[in-house]
């Protein structure tokens, strides 16, 4: 499972997809709908809010944003009716990291968007997050 701390608009069409879907699975194991999953450490930033279900929901709402931009069709309905007015720290290390994660997977499936980013320095972090300093979070399974 990954749950981007990225904004969606860096990922090329099969990882906007695959972010959608991780999504929705993240939501179900946080209403408890599932089995696996349950201590998966990229919950545990939604688990640390006050509304972990209101947070996984605004979350997916963004992913489901930029899906519409791009004119794909993604089921909004399948979003909780919930809103998460907060945001959640997220260190500058995670932030690249997963930046240069997703840049190793454009330079085999997207090799223009891999030229477009690859010099890239100011990476904007999904919406529902905000930059703090740190290193990569601990929860990352490097």
């Amino acid at each position: 499972m990954r749950l981007w701390s990225i904004h969606p608009k860096y990922l090329d069409a099969k990882g906007l997809v695959a972010f959608w879907r991780e999504g929705l699975l993240a939501q179900n194991v946080l209403l408890g709908k599932t089995k696996g999953y349950r201590n998966h450490p990229q919950l545990i930033r939604f688990k640390n809010t006050d509304n972990q279900i209101a947070a996984i929901a605004s979350y997916l709402r963004v992913v489901a944003q930029e899906a519409d931009r791009r004119h794909y069709h993604f089921n909004h309905a399948k979003i909780i009716d919930l809103v998460f007015k907060d945001k959640i720290p997220v260190t500058n290390g995670q932030i690249q990291y997963e930046f240069r994660h997703l840049l190793n997977k454009l330079r085999d499936r997207d090799r223009a968007l891999y030229d477009k980013f690859e010099n890239m320095t100011e990476i904007d972090p999904h919406p529902m997050f905000y930059g703090v300093s740190g290193n990569v979070e601990d929860w990352e399974i490097m």
